[in-house]
């Protein structure tokens, strides 16, 4: 059954590994604060924040699922140290995380003019695309990434997933 059924369990299963990383979000989709986890949050007194001090802020809020949040404090950190690559990578990623593609392709390409094509740059694509559901184009970019560390095994890990994710939709 290739045609609309193949389909159909590849979409289910593109939907599956991208529902399965935000399982642990908390009930309707609302963080500990009340405010929608899935919008960039207005943090009133962020003017008073260093560069340092929005980059960990926004690593804390991002290892606690709290995307808005960490977006919020990496584009605070990225607007004063423009030239610094961790901000943009934590930028790109929480506005992945909140599924605003379109800021996070803003925001990768800003990093590929300062970085150019890196290991975790073309990591941090292809899990874009991983939660996009494009999974072809994810392992085009985990390839790449494969390609320049080939010892990575964060990027291994995100090939082996994809590798048994088209295997279990052929299956």
């Amino acid at each position: 059954m290739n045609g609309i059924g193949g389909l159909f369990r590849h979409g289910l299963l593109a939907a599956a590994i991208v529902a399965l990383p935000l399982s642990g979000c908390s009930s309707a989709g609302m963080s500990a604060f009340g405010s929608n986890k899935l919008a960039v949050a207005e943090i009133s007194n962020i003017e008073t924040y260093t560069a340092e001090g929005a980059l960990t802020e926004a690593r804390a809020h991002f290892r606690n699922d709290n995307f808005g949040y960490s977006a919020a404090f990496y584009k605070r950190a990225v607007e004063l140290a423009p030239n610094k690559a961790e901000g943009y990578v934590g930028l790109s990623a929480s506005y992945d995380r909140l599924g605003r593609f379109d800021l996070s392709d803003r925001v990768y390409a800003s990093l590929y003019q300062m970085t150019g094509g890196t290991a975790q740059y073309y990591n941090n694509v292809g899990y874009s695309y991983l939660l996009r559901g494009s999974l072809s184009e994810a392992l085009k970019s985990f390839r790449k990434a494969q390609k320049i560390e080939p010892d990575n095994l964060v990027v291994a890990n995100n090939i082996q997933i994809l590798e048994r994710a088209a295997a279990d939709s052929r299956a």
